[in-house]
């Protein structure tokens, strides 16, 4: 019970804080631009009739009645909660009288953790049968009253949900399972107002009613069930007004806006890479192989940055972030794993997950200041080159730290999770790649420090969070050098971490007696220990086009990976050039390989087949494994660009019996 509360009070804070993100008046400083203007006579009003789209991130509570023909699960109620997120569109016409008639279209998505889940039944034959939501659905009109720049409304229509009936384990597959779609309506209430010429901020209410649906899994177990569901949720909306800027200049000068323009900002990426390979040797192949047949699957995130600055110097961001596919078998099988958009939680429909929720307070320390441009969790403005930072929240550790250049995000350059990042460096994160923490930076204009605590993962790859402060998480301290060679910029980091939780030895693993699993079951070995390492990231530009980049990691490899891959010695080498000489200045062609290896505890272990977060053939004929990375991103037009990537593959999971591998990609990346 006191887990789930703490849960349900981590979800309200993003919430509130999405809240703050889109509509508090929050407070100023003396010497910085007020975040809330003084009241100005209004340049024009906002025109709300026309098209609009948006997204949306709200919390939903509802209960479900169901029946079970089996005696140990009796008819009942039961209740359940969830964050959810999506997108909405629809156009407004505004009479002369004030009076809004509209029409809305949304589908809304359940968060990750929970995986839309409303319902768990045991039966008598040593199974659960469990209901998810996969996604909801509306069609609604929308009528109400315009007062210049806010418009209140009412709503009600139509709405679908997609229900997952499984039962684990099932009669012919591992989890049987059907699927239904649910009929029924929705009505609700909210309230809107004008932030900007073109956009919105909204908070909502919406109760959704669902009519029964049932079904009969192999086994014979038949369930029907309804269900109901109250949302309270917040949104933005951007309007394509004809012939108008999506916003006037940030110039400073006083805003009839609610939010001076200066002091917020949104940001948007798409991100879908489709990756797949032909058939390729394996005489054999265990629970965590690349599976030896030929396979293609896809991956997609869609990704709203929303920033906000509450003071000077203070910052609030708030990333809602979908996620939908399936890395190739799974995300299993390659220790330097090619898609890095391939987290390790498989969604064949879209999921929520509040990737980033921070806030950030930069101290200036006087002398030479830098311009900021507007970006993703970048508000503009000037700060001093001189300065300290702190920030604490939800992130990704490498947001911060083992940052290059020319490798970096997997949305628009190297994919390969060990090209991008940290190679043998046990990045702390849950199963999608983000965790909760704080860090802290001094920066000056030739160098710069950082260091930082993270929240572990209970066990080794898993989405809840030790909560052991301070005695067990992450440690990581980066020093960063600045200089020039022959007059172009480079970059030298150096990262020493420190993870502390509780994980189990491979040693320990290897010599504990054959259990009925047939493998070394390293779950009983699990206690507190310690893991650490270091990383050498550098950075050299050549020209103004073409730049090298290479990074050299190890850990001391006795324990069990806790968050990032199954690699404990790591060299890569790579170097990017841009389409200038040819024509094409926004091209880009990168080239870079990789090695990495396994300590001599870890290779015992996966040789008496261990199993680790990614790899595990069931046994190992071990060899480095290596790879080579080669893309070219085509640019289209300056919001999109399309990638042809291909990587090859030498002992795959270290393994000389099986592979080699090739894997061919497209990605396409849009960003806003």
């Amino acid at each position: 019970m006191g887990r789930t509360v703490q849960l349900h009070c981590v979800r309200w804070a993003i919430a509130s804080g999405l809240a703050l993100s889109l509509i508090a008046p929050g407070a100023g400083a003396a010497d910085a631009p007020p975040l809330v203007r003084k009241a100005q006579p209004l340049a024009r009003s906002f025109d709300w009739s026309g098209f609009y789209a948006g997204g949306h991130v709200g919390y939903s509570r509802g209960s479900t009645r169901s029946t079970l023909s089996d005696p140990l699960s009796p008819d009942g109620v039961s209740t359940f909660g969830s964050l959810y997120g999506g997108f909405q569109g629809g156009y407004n016409h505004v009479f002369p009288s004030g009076f809004l008639l509209g029409i809305e279209g949304d589908v809304s998505f359940p968060e990750f953790f929970e995986d839309g889940v409303i319902s768990r039944r045991p039966t008598t034959l040593d199974t659960e049968v469990t209901r998810q939501v996969d996604y909801i659905a509306r069609l609604r009109a929308r009528f109400g009253y315009v007062f210049g720049n806010t418009m209140v409304y009412g709503t009600g229509g139509f709405a679908t949900a997609q229900a997952r009936y499984l039962e684990t384990p099932g009669l012919i597959l591992p989890q049987d399972k059907f699927l239904r779609q649910h009929v029924g309506w929705s009505a609700g209430a909210g309230a809107e107002f004008a932030l900007a010429p073109d956009w919105t901020a909204r908070v909502e209410y919406l109760y959704d009613r669902f009519n029964r649906t049932s079904g009969t899994f192999p086994s014979g177990a038949a369930v029907a069930s309804d269900f109901d569901l109250h949302t309270l949720r917040l949104g933005l909306n951007h309007f394509f007004h004809p012939g108008e800027a999506s916003a006037p200049p940030r110039d400073g000068k006083v805003s009839p806006w609610p939010i001076a323009l200066d002091n917020w900002n949104v940001h948007g990426q798409f991100t879908l890479i489709g990756q797949g390979y032909p058939s390729f040797r394996s005489p054999y192949q265990g629970t965590n192989s690349l599976s030896g047949t030929h396979q293609i699957r896809n991956t997609t995130s869609a990704t709203a940055f929303v920033g906000l600055r509450l003071w000077d110097g203070m910052e609030f961001y708030v990333n809602p972030e979908l996620m939908q596919g399936n890395g190739l078998s799974d995300t299993f099988g390659l220790a330097a794993y090619p898609n890095g958009e391939a987290q390790k939680s498989g969604f064949p429909y879209p999921r929520l997950n509040i990737a980033r929720v921070f806030v950030r307070k930069t101290f200036g320390l006087g002398g030479e200041q830098e311009t900021l441009e507007d970006g993703p969790n970048q508000l503009p403005g000037k700060q001093d080159v001189s300065r300290i930072t702190v920030a604490a929240g939800k992130m990704s550790v490498i947001d911060i730290f083992d940052n290059n250049t020319y490798a970096h995000d997997p949305r628009t350059n190297f994919m390969n999770w060990n090209m991008y990042c940290c190679g043998s460096y046990d990045l702390t994160m849950d199963k999608v790649g983000y965790t909760w923490g704080a860090y802290a930076e001094l920066n000056q204009k030739y160098w710069a420090f950082r260091a930082g605590y993270f929240l572990m993962p209970v066990i080794s790859n898993d989405n809840r969070f030790d909560t052991h402060i301070p005695d067990r998480g992450e440690y990581i301290a980066e020093l960063e050098l600045r200089y020039s060679v022959a007059a172009q910029p480079g970059k030298l980091r150096l990262i020493g971490w420190v993870n502390r939780a509780n994980a189990g030895s491979y040693a320990e693993a290897v010599a504990l007696p054959v259990t009925s699993l047939n493998y070394p079951d390293i779950a009983l070995t699990r206690r507190v220990r310690n893991n650490y390492g270091f990383v050498v990231n550098v950075e050299q530009a050549i020209t103004q086009d073409f730049g090298l980049f290479s990074r050299a990691s190890w850990n001391a490899g006795q324990t069990e990976k806790m968050g990032w891959t199954d690699t404990d010695q790591s060299l890569s080498f790579g170097g990017s050039l841009k389409g200038t000489s040819w024509g094409r200045p926004n091209d880009r062609i990168g080239v870079s390989g990789v090695v990495e290896g396994l300590s001599r505890e870890a290779r015992s272990y996966f040789a008496a087949g261990g199993l680790g977060i990614l790899i595990g053939d069931g046994a190992l004929n071990y060899r480095p494994e290596k790879v080579v990375e080669a893309f070219y991103a085509y640019s289209v037009n300056k919001w999109t660009t399309v990638t042809f990537d291909y990587q090859y593959f030498v002992n795959p999971a270290y393994n000389a019996d099986r592979g080699p591998v090739s894997i061919f990609a497209t990605r396409i990346h849009v960003e806003w």
